[in-house]
Formats: structure tokens, C-alpha cells, sequence
């Protein structure tokens, strides 16, 4: 029983000191494995804050170095039917200067997603809210 109930707490991705570009890849990756493992799954999601001094072109240079916008969004297309069948919830950790771009995505849910979403500040009741999701 202690088994049954470790694979369904909520999984932690904590990519609070990365930059944005390898937090998002690194997100996705770890939500691949998830929805690969083909079972119901919530998860927590510590996000970065935005970058000191953030300018479109210190944008653009982040895709460069990393894993480019493109490629994330045909990642979580690929994904997305896995997280519609097994993921239960997403709960975001943003602080509270997160970029609007960033906010909308987040706040999108459903239709970006494929599973419901919530989005705070507050990574005690994020862990709340994703618990619940998966009768932690």
C-alpha cells in the first residue's frame, strides 16, 4: 500500500535557479517521463524568476542557447496527449514579477496543457491543490 501511495503523490519539478529557457525544457522533459510511465500523476512546478534587465534580444539570445521555442512547442504537442489521459493537475510556482507571456501560458490550462491547471505563489498550497488532485 505504502507503494500505491509514493507513485501517487505529487511529483516535485523544481527549476527555481535555472535560466527560463533550460527550466521550460527541463519541464518537459521531466512531465515526458511522467505521462510515459502511463499512470495518473500530478505535478508541482517551482519556476524561475524572470531575468535582471530581461530585453527582447536577451530573449531571443536565451532560445539560442538552449532548446529553441520551437522545439518546446513540438514537445508539448507530442506530450500533450499523455498529459490529457494521466495528468491530473499542474501547479505552478511563479513569483510575482513572472512576465505576462509566461503568466498566459500558465493561466491557459486546458487548452494549452491538456489538464487543469492553478497558478500561485504559494508552493504550500500548490502542494494542497496537487495532492487533492491525485487523493494524496
Amino acid at each position: 500500500m505504502d507503494i500505491q501511495g509514493a507513485a501517487r503523490a505529487p511529483r516535485e519539478i523544481d527549476t527555481s535557479g535555472l535560466p527560463m529557457d533550460q527550466a521550460q525544457a527541463l519541464v518537459l522533459d521531466e512531465l515526458r517521463a511522467l505521462t510515459e510511465r502511463a499512470e495518473p500523476f500530478a505535478a508541482i512546478l517551482l519556476m524561475p524568476a524572470p531575468p535582471e534587465g530581461r530585453t527582447p534580444a536577451a530573449s531571443a539570445s536565451a532560445s539560442v542557447s538552449g532548446t529553441s521555442t520551437a522545439d518546446r512547442v513540438r514537445t508539448l504537442k507530442l506530450i500533450r496527449p499523455g498529459l490529457t489521459a494521466f495528468c491530473r493537475g499542474l501547479a505552478f510556482v511563479a513569483p510575482a514579477d513572472v512576465p505576462a507571456e509566461r503568466a498566459e501560458a500558465i493561466h491557459s490550462g486546458e487548452q494549452l496543457w491538456g489538464c487543469p491547471t492553478m497558478a500561485t505563489q504559494d508552493v504550500t498550497a500548490a502542494r494542497a491543490w496537487a495532492g487533492a488532485r491525485v487523493g494524496d
